[in-house]
């Protein structure tokens, strides 16, 4: 696609070195080139430094400028009315093959501006579980220009520097399929802050200093992104009005012939005995040339038809070659006459290549400056399900994985799990959403909901400390979605043991991201619920041996978060809490129960009863061997009409909330779910 009609006089050639062979002083490039691969080079007085770009993303901008580009032929003049944000809206940033991400968008907008700016990449590093309580920061994306081999001496030099801590093990296990750095780490490192260090210390992150120089007319210029397309545009035209230019000397070439051709054809025995009476083949020419009013080049060519030439159906191919020599004649001339038509032919073979040769983006772009994901403007506001497992694995997917089916059914693989892993959590949200999410040890820590990669339905999903700075043996049991509009008023939050505590909803704005204290435990206890509440409802607390109790919020006084909760249900022998719900004392919603061997039920809420809070409760299942303990129990959300049902291997089962019957308190309920 480089060398596409260069044989057609569609550039200049020049000797090379030494003046011994010639060579073209350009290419054809069908292909704008020096965006695609981009440029490194330092010559006198002067650098450039053009980072490569997405192929699709390219041509697409190619076209819409095409769209708005206007061209006159005297003086010859190239114009678009387009602007570097339109193009902008095409192009996202530099596309690098190492992948990685790149970050701020005003940078990155300043490049393509002034041809001048440095942008941020960062190569692509996770947070993996390995087992044993351990983790692994796990590299696979490296940022553009930078060798692996030196990353990894970098990072060993570092931990026996004693500048990186907390690193126990470093390999390159690469190969054919990829890169994959692991750097393994203690049991008491913080992953998060590991993971910090090395993009502080070492070139897993690195900038990009692009500097756009290049030659226009020979003269070197500092260039932005509407300046090179436009360059590209007049460099395609001129291309393809040459070739159409060669193109239609040779065709009107080939008609002089064939009208010479046709004279013989339609005079053929007139022809034969002209040549027969010359002498020698000069005079046949000659003679030729002035019976029939023929030219040389048209009298050499009657003397080089072949006799097989002559048959009847070889002289209609003459014919018909005479014809569409003529129409091609037409055309070429029509083209040539008309500059709109050469820019359509640009845009077409644009569009062969992106058919023939686009890919998928490989770098991803962040709107934000590092730390500051701000993608709301590139991420549509749409429902979405997050999904968090016992072991940390947190995902994002669309509703649309998941399809209905009737109750009892065996239900689809919603999510690879490891054997000692269980899916903990799942909840709807908005992609916009903030989340809160709270850990065992107390803890508090925010983010949105679309930082959550999104994932298909059956990945495991991303280890939730990418996300979140947690500690070693902190693990996160719940997470609490809201945003601006929602009117919630405090946080709601309950232990295993039955401990629960209120603190306002302001206490938890701006959370750093190492997070923050958000209620102290008792030794062995755990904070493992959360809720919002308006500061006027009740509070449902369920336990694994079947008991539930109800109380009024206003039964406990607002407090500070770095405080100790009070007790709201009174525990016996193994007992340990299951769920904890809030619910609007006018309402009567219905709760659905599930225990643990796939029984179910829903049950009204006004079956239970307000009492005071830190006693015992009422029964809300019957507990036997068949049914298993109380796996769960939570109040069904208003107008919702289906419920995802998710076991401890991974089975997941959607079923019509209406499928599922209305049972008393002191009831096993039905199978669910086999």
């Amino acid at each position: 696609e480089m060398l596409t009609d260069i044989d057609k006089e569609t550039v200049t050639f020049t000797g090379n070195f030494d003046d011994t062979i010639q060579e073209p002083t350009y290419l054809p490039a069908k292909l704008p080139n020096l965006l695609l691969m981009g440029s490194e080079g330092i010559a006198v007085g002067m650098a450039t430094k053009i980072p490569p770009h997405n192929l699709g993303e390219v041509i697409n901008a190619v076209n819409h400028m095409i769209d708005k580009t206007k061209i006159t032929l005297d003086p010859f003049t190239v114009t678009s009315d387009v602007t570097v944000d339109e193009l902008l809206e095409f192009i996202k940033g530099p596309d690098f093959p190492t992948a990685g991400s790149i970050y701020d968008i005003a940078e990155i907008k300043n490049v393509y501006t002034t041809g001048r700016g440095r942008i941020l990449i960062r190569g692509k590093a996770e947070i993996e579980e390995i087992g044993q309580g351990k983790s692994a920061i796990i590299i696979t994306e490296l940022p553009y220009q930078v060798n692996k081999a030196l990353l990894v001496a970098r990072i060993a030099e570092l931990v026996r520097e004693k500048k990186i801590e907390g690193i126990s093990d470093l390999r390159d296990e690469s190969d054919r399929h990829g890169i994959r750095v692991v750097v393994e780490l203690k049991r008491d490192s913080s992953p998060k802050r590991v993971l910090n260090n090395l993009f502080k210390y070492t070139s897993l992150q690195t900038t990009f200093s692009a500097n756009v120089v290049a030659l226009v007319d020979n003269t070197p210029q500092t260039l932005n992104l509407k300046t090179i397309l436009e360059e590209y545009i007049k460099h395609r035209y001129l291309i393809i009005r040459k070739r159409s230019e060669f193109e239609l000397k040779q065709a009107k070439a080939r008609l002089h012939i064939l009208e010479g051709l046709k004279i013989a054809v339609d005079n053929l025995d007139a022809v034969i005995k002209t040549i027969r009476e010359s002498k020698t083949q000069d005079d046949a020419k000659t003679n030729l040339m002035k019976k029939f009013k023929l030219s040389e080049l048209q009298s050499v060519a009657i003397l080089d038809l072949q006799l097989r030439r002559l048959a009847a159906l070889e002289r209609q191919k003459i014919e018909d070659e005479y014809q569409m020599v003529k129409e091609t004649i037409a055309y070429l001339e029509d083209l040539l006459a008309h500059p709109e038509k050469i820019l359509k032919i640009v845009k077409d073979e644009s569009d062969y290549l992106k058919e023939k040769y686009a890919d998928e983006r490989r770098t991803k772009v962040y709107k934000g400056k590092v730390g500051e994901f701000s993608e709301e403007d590139l991420i549509p506001n749409e429902p979405t399900v997050i999904t968090l497992t016992t072991t940390g694995y947190i995902k994002r997917q669309s509703l649309t994985s998941f399809r209905t089916q009737q109750r009892g059914g065996k239900g689809v693989k919603g999510m690879t799990t490891k054997d000692e892993d269980g899916i903990m959590n799942i909840r709807s949200t908005m992609t916009h959403d903030n989340i809160l999410f709270f850990t065992n040890k107390g803890k508090v820590y925010q983010t949105k909901a679309y930082e959550i990669d999104e994932s298909s339905r059956t990945s495991k999903g991303t280890a939730v400390v990418n996300l979140i700075n947690i500690e070693a043996g902190e693990k996160v049991e719940s997470f609490i979605t809201y945003n601006k509009g929602d009117e919630f008023k405090h946080v709601f939050l309950a232990t295993r043991n039955g401990t629960v505590k209120k603190t306002a909803k302001s206490e938890f704005e701006n959370i750093r991201k190492s997070g923050i204290v958000a209620i102290k435990l008792d030794k062995g206890d755990e904070l493992a619920w959360s809720n919002p509440t308006t500061g006027a409802d009740d509070i449902l607390v369920y336990t694994r041996n079947g008991k539930c109790i109800r109380f009024d919020e206003k039964s406990i006084r607002p407090l500070g978060r770095a405080t100790r909760g009070v007790r709201g249900i009174k525990l016996s022998g193994d007992d340990l809490v299951v769920g904890m719900d809030v619910v609007k004392k006018a309402d009567n919603p219905e709760l659905l129960t599930i225990m643990e061997n796939g029984y179910g039920k829903k049950t009204l809420v006004k079956e239970f009863n307000a009492q005071s809070r830190g006693g015992m409760g009422v029964k809300i299942a019957e507990v036997t061997a068949k049914t298993g303990k109380v796996a769960s129990s939570q109040v069904i959300p208003p107008n919702a009409k289906e419920v995802i049902i998710t076991s401890i291997k991974g089975q997941v089962v959607r079923l019509e909330i209406d499928s599922i019957p209305k049972l008393s308190r002191a009831t096993q309920g039905v199978i669910l779910m086999r």
